[in-house]
Parts: structure tokens; C-alpha cells; sequence
């Protein structure tokens, strides 16, 4: 099988090991990974800001860069949101709609692939831990993959999760939010952190690269004894890629 694999923004610019984690975990299963150099943005920041004239130019580059009709893999499920769901909306009513539809239908976020079209089997090769899980918004309402990141946690013998009390809730990152209201933002990862903290775990683990730059960097302020990992690290190295 190949894949197309789409590194996001924040993957490509702050998270470069664990864009090369997600690709292991597919060559585990024997996958082909296809990386294209000149894709950009998924255009999340300019749809959610209004500029929907520009946010299509950048999203027809991408659709018409991974040309072939392969899976398109994305490890977020906020980006995953905007390329399978808001692309649509974006392109209703133009000429290009059902260039897109084809475009959407191809594109799926890395733990249900690896979950619900892979199938795969994990053995755990971590010792005992503690875990808790941040649920992104995006991956929650709009992908709806939250579940097949926590079918995959289930898989590993050695680890705890242990439920946030409001896991549901933002975390206060939203992309431009943090900008636009950031003493909003901070008084919702304020709220979050008291939540991971009263859990007393080892880590807290986001498949979201946004969010868990957002809380890592607020806990770190705190000095918190609480460890950040992204989820594909975390399964990595878990078991053993």
C-alpha cells in the first residue's frame, strides 16, 4: 500500500520527530510513504479568519500536488477536520467542488488508519505507566477519531489512562483564539492543567501538535511534575519503532 503523508504546519515547523514517528509507525505495517516537499498549510488559519478567497488557492495547491489516488494521511484531526469537512464548504457552489469531494474523500487522520483500516496489533514494550488523554476539539466534533487513538492506547498492556474530569473542554489553544483572546486563553489552559495535575499521572498525552504546545508550555511555566508527550511519540515508543 501507499500513502500520502501530510505533516501539518506546526509538524513541519516545531514537532520534526514526530512527523518521523508517524511515518515509522506506517512502515511498521508495511505502508509506502509518500512525502511531498512542496506541500504547505492545510489553510485553517485563513478559513477561520475570513479569507476564503486566499485560503482556496492555498487548498487547490495541495489537492492538485498529491495527484494520485492515494490515502492522504494526517496526524491531527483538527487539520483532518478542515481537509475532509471544511474543504467542502469552502468550495460550494465553484467549479472545483468535485475535484475537492475526490480530495476529501481520500484524507484520514493517522490513529484511524492505523486503527480502522490497518487493524494493526500492538504489543507493549514500555514499562508501567500513567496516563491522561486531552481530546482536541477539532478531532472530537469535526473528525470524530478520538476513539481510535484510545483503541490503540487499550492495546498497550503497560499503560493506565486515566480520564480528565472535563477532557471535552478546549484546552484554550483554537489557532488564532490564543492570539486574538489571549487572556481568555490563558484563564481555559489554566483551568486544564488543574484538571491534568489532580490526576496524578506520569503523562498527559494530545494527538494534537496546537494543543499540546499550548499546555506543555503553560505547565512548563508552572513548573509542573507532570510530563507532556504527543501521541505518536508516546505509541512509538511504546512499541518500539
Amino acid at each position: 500500500m501507499k500513502v500520502y503523508f501530510f505533516a501539518t504546519c506546526l509538524g513541519g515547523g516545531l514537532y520534526s520527530n514526530t512527523i518521523l514517528n508517524c511515518v515509522k509507525l506506517l512502515r511498521k505495517e508495511g505502508v509506502e510513504v509518500i512525502f511531498k516537499k512542496d506541500q504547505t498549510c492545510c489553510g485553517q488559519p485563513s478559513y477561520n479568519s475570513g479569507y476564503y478567497d486566499q485560503t482556496r488557492q492555498v487548498v487547490l495547491h495541495n489537492i492538485r500536488l498529491f495527484e494520485q489516488d492515494h490515502p492522504i494521511i494526517v496526524p491531527s484531526g483538527s487539520c483532518m477536520g478542515m481537509m475532509a469537512h471544511d474543504f467542502l464548504e469552502l468550495f460550494e457552489g465553484h467549479s472545483e467542488l468535485e475535484e475537492v469531494k475526490h480530495f476529501c474523500a481520500r484524507v484520514f487522520e493517522l490513529s484511524e488508519f492505523l486503527d480502522k483500516h490497518l487493524g494493526v496489533h500492538y504489543e507493549d514494550k514500555g514499562a508501567p505507566t500513567k496516563i491522561t488523554w486531552h481530546s482536541n476539539c477539532h478531532a472530537l466534533r469535526v473528525s470524530k477519531v478520538i476513539q481510535n487513538a484510545k483503541n490503540l492506547i487499550a492495546q498497550l498492556s503497560n499503560v493506565e489512562l486515566i480520564p480528565l474530569e472535563r477532557e471535552e473542554e478546549c484546552c484554550g489553544f483554537g489557532g488564532t483564539f490564543c492570539v486574538k483572546e489571549p487572556e481568555i486563553s490563558h484563564a481555559m489552559v489554566e483551568e486544564k492543567i488543574k484538571d491534568i495535575e489532580s490526576r496524578q499521572v506520569d503523562y498527559l498525552i494530545s494527538a494534537d501538535a496546537g494543543c499540546l504546545l499550548n499546555i506543555s508550555t503553560a505547565m512548563t511555566k508552572r513548573q509542573s511534575s507532570t510530563k507532556t508527550m504527543h501521541f505518536y511519540d508516546f505509541l512509538a515508543q511504546r512499541v518500539g519503532v
